[in-house]
């Protein structure tokens, strides 16, 4: 897939766990677990929003566009 998903990177740079953000960001650990390992198909912009606001940055610290 085309997108990649840096969340779990994010996550290291703030110390969170997945426990914590699900917490934060009001979003069942499974979901979460999903979307960090890439086998999300579409995510809602209200969930990035979130996500963005618990980890402190932008859309693209999180997602990642590669041609490869």
């Amino acid at each position: 897939m085309p997108i990649i998903v840096n969340l779990d990177v994010m996550m290291a740079k703030r110390k969170m766990s997945l426990n914590e953000l699900s917490e934060k960001v009001d979003l069942t650990l499974s979901n979460l677990s999903i979307l960090k390992t890439g086998k999300a198909k579409a995510i809602r912009f209200s969930t990035l929003e979130a996500i963005c606001k618990v980890l402190d940055c932008q859309p693209g610290d999180i997602l990642e566009f590669s041609k490869e």
